[in-house]
């Protein structure tokens, strides 16, 4: 296997990496340390990149795979123990503090033949405003045959942490509209557009409008079939029993300045999290990794 190509690209405001090794593509942003798009030699992409992304320092940017931490979502949609770690009186910003954040560089490391990035963020022993505990915070991205994502927090405290968290990634799909997800049948879900109800799920997920799910007790493996692109995504998840299933649709989406009309069509969100009653509550040295592997296959 050829030696990784790592190249550092600016996209408006915001320092990339650009890599390819193994036949595959990754395009990475120092803020959030987020992933922003991955495509294998030859096929459509796996991970979108949003055309209208908007890549300015201190904005969150709405594609690929963003990081939500120390909580997902609407702050006060969250269990009370993930809302009692914050100290702050002020409005939380939605999905936690660490997406628009400069990450740190540890190394880029490609020994094994495969290549691995890690990252991690300082801020996080202490420094985030009104969020004062202290732990150690790393992403680790790994590119080879799959795409491994981990995300790995440690308490370096002497008091519990609670938090809630998703890796929120937007797949590219050939449209929303002719793709189905596998791996739901027969799951709780909580209904965030309907008064946040809990119903069962009958059958395989297919999309006719807006879409937000909270799926329960969600299994290892989730599967996007793409009858068009004629191609299987298979995301096995990591220290994760929940599942978010969104996408905005077309009135949804007409409300979104950084995304494109008809961006919808062309993406899903299969978020891998710990929300609701799968929260994680980290003791004093307690550490937790919430990741998942990312592949496809031929239909």
């Amino acid at each position: 296997m050829s030696n990784p190509q790592v190249e550092s690209v600016k996209l408006d405001e915001l320092n990339c990496w650009r890599i390819s090794h193994g036949g595959a593509e990754l395009l990475i942003a120092q803020q959030g340390a987020q992933i922003l798009s991955y495509q294998r030699d030859g096929d459509q992409p796996l991970i979108w990149l949003n055309e209208q992304a908007v890549f300015k320092q201190g904005t969150p940017i709405r594609t690929g795979v963003p990081v939500c931490w120390p909580w997902f979502g609407n702050f006060a949609r969250n269990p009370q123990a993930v809302q009692a770690m914050r100290t702050a009186n002020d409005e939380a910003p939605a999905h936690g503090l660490v997406r628009a954040q400069e990450w740190q560089l540890l190394g880029i490391d490609s020994s094994d033949g495969n290549l691995r990035v890690d990252l991690t963020l300082p801020e996080t022993k202490g420094k985030l405003p009104g969020w004062p505990h202290s732990v150690e915070l790393k992403l680790s991205i790994e590119l080879g045959d799959k795409l491994v994502v981990k995300l790995s927090t440690t308490n370096l405290g002497d008091s519990d942490v609670s938090l809630s968290q998703a890796l929120h990634s937007y797949f590219a799909v050939s449209d929303v509209r002719d793709v189905s997800v596998q791996g739901v049948d027969g799951l709780n879900y909580i209904e965030t557009l309907e008064g946040w109800q809990t119903r069962t799920q009958t059958g395989d997920l297919r999309f006719s409008g807006e879409t937000d799910r909270i799926y329960q007790k969600a299994p290892k493996q989730l599967s996007i079939i793409d009858p068009t692109w004629k191609r299987r995504i298979e995301i096995t998840s990591e220290g994760s029993n929940s599942a978010v299933i969104w996408n905005p649709w077309i009135d949804r989406a007409a409300q979104l300045s950084d995304m494109a009309d008809d961006g919808w069509q062309r993406m899903l969100c299969i978020e891998t999290a710990n929300v609701m009653d799968d929260i994680v509550t980290l003791l004093p040295g307690g550490s937790h990794t919430l990741g998942f592997t990312l592949t496809s296959y031929p239909l």
